[in-house]
């Protein structure tokens, strides 16, 4: 009878070793051009995002979570490689990482995973290392997901599933579910009725894009339950002066939440500053793989597990540019609540899509911004401080959350300056940065209007050239 127990008590403690030794499932959602404070998780009390806050309650969510560069391609090939931009080459938006580069979603699959692409994941809705079932509509992502899920085409394999929301990408729904009189706007935007119109569609979007992402886990849980790593985030911030296109926190600090049921403690949050660069690493390391050592990337395991409340000393954001419509690079680093930005070409006009195109649902409010800068000196330095930049800034996240007090020129915080200067040059210098931008800049000494009528006739130019060869 005892060696009946034992045998018993031996079988029981190999099946529960081979239970944790099994691949856990993992669902990856992205959100495309979300701010962090424009989630409900994260103070917003206008829009409502209650996908995100059930995720919450089930896992840990993140304060300090960063991309690596604030526009789609290159942050986007930095979370599915590890790589900050200078390494894999992708450095302004719409350009393609160097030869042979290699995709850390090629480890998920030598694990054993069958991977699955919805919506908008890599730049350009494309297939990626180890992807082996693509869906490119990246609005109806789960009925994409039912499709697979009853087509057959599934193995036994742990599924790792990559889900790309393109909402709230502009251009925004013509038709808001929120009332532009009622909602609040952030310090750093004018308040004209025609930002507030926009202001009420970019939350629509993001509230349909949470709706779409409930959808999704709904089917998960149906079809493989609810034992699964889950992640949320965003590519970057907004398609709003200072958020998307700049490194001020509305642009590079982003909504993050993990959760793994018994895995990691419910409803926790956590101040540790993360980077994009980290977020496959980890899900490889709460998988049992193991992690190359020439990425820039590292797991934060440790924190989900919470074992530290700290993960990265210094935070650091690049960007280059976006064809035609943004040409200013700068770099930046985050050490304590301080943080660095050098704009690496002060003589430059800082301009995006936005402004120059004034598209409705994208930059169409850009016209009553001008005119509400002629009569108001507030409006009119928050025009001027979007176009023109000094060389260098430095905030107080803690005192100045929404970045609007430069210290850079203060004498009390010179010593600050010139430490977070040394580690930005020391880190660029690791990185083989050339902190070039990628095309001629836009100088000041042309007049604005001149640069935006420019732009607009060279890309039409563009566009008449490819209607005539279609």
């Amino acid at each position: 009878m005892k060696t009946l127990i034992a045998l018993c008590g031996m079988l029981a403690s190999s099946l529960a070793l081979a239970a944790d030794q099994q691949l856990p499932h993992i669902v990856v959602l992205l959100s495309d051009d979300l701010g962090r404070l424009d989630t409900s998780i994260h103070g917003s009390k206008d829009v409502k995002t209650p996908t995100l806050e059930a995720l919450a309650a089930q896992g840990m969510t993140f304060e300090n979570a960063y991309i690596a560069s604030p526009s789609c391609c290159p942050n986007r090939a930095s979370l599915l490689t590890g790589l900050m931009p200078a390494r894999h080459g992708a450095h302004p938006n719409h350009s393609q990482m160097k030869p042979g580069t290699k995709e850390l979603t090629g480890i998920l699959k030598a694990m054993g995973y069958q991977i699955a692409s919805f919506g908008k994941v890599q730049h350009g809705r494309r297939t990626f290392e180890g992807c082996d079932h693509l869906y490119k509509d990246h609005e109806n992502m789960s009925r994409d997901l039912k499709e697979l899920f009853e087509s057959g085409k599934l193995s036994d394999d742990p599924l790792c599933l990559m889900v790309g929301d393109r909402r709230p990408h502009v251009p925004w729904i013509e038709k808001s579910i929120y009332d532009p009189d009622e909602i609040t706007l952030p310090p750093t935007l004018i308040d004209t009725k025609e930002t507030r119109e926009h202001w009420a569609r970019y939350l629509s979007d993001i509230t349909h894009m949470d709706t779409e992402m409930g959808r999704v886990l709904e089917l998960v849980r149906e079809n493989v339950g609810d034992n699964f790593i889950c992640v949320f985030t965003s590519d970057h911030g907004g398609q709003w002066p200072f958020g998307k296109w700049n490194l001020y926190d509305s642009g590079a600090r982003v909504p993050l939440v993990v959760s793994w049921p018994g895995r990691i403690t419910e409803g926790t949050r956590t101040d540790a500053m993360v980077s994009w660069v980290d977020i496959i690493p980890t899900l490889i390391d709460l998988a049992g793989g193991a992690l190359p050592d020439d990425i820039d990337g590292k797991s934060f395991a440790a924190v989900l597990r919470g074992k530290t409340d700290t993960h990265r000393d210094k935070i650091f954001t690049t960007h280059t540019g976006d064809t035609q419509y943004n040409i200013y690079p700068m770099r930046s680093v985050r050490i304590g609540s301080f943080k660095y930005i050098h704009n690496l070409l002060p003589d430059a006009i800082h301009t995006n899509h936005s402004d120059i195109l004034r598209n409705d649902g994208r930059g169409a409010y850009w016209d009553s911004w001008d005119e509400a800068a002629k009569e108001n000196s507030e409006a009119a330095n928050i025009v001027e401080s979007y176009f023109t930049r000094p060389e260098f800034e430095l905030f107080d996240l803690e005192n100045d959350p929404h970045e609007r007090r430069n210290l850079a020129f203060e004498a009390d915080y010179q010593s600050r300056l010139k430490e977070l200067q040394t580690e930005l040059s020391k880190w660029a210098d690791q990185q083989g940065d050339e902190l070039k931008p990628h095309r001629e800049p836009y100088l000041k000494t042309d007049s604005y209007q001149e640069i935006r009528d420019r732009v607009i006739a060279s890309r039409n130019r563009l566009r008449n050239s490819k209607n005539q060869k279609n």
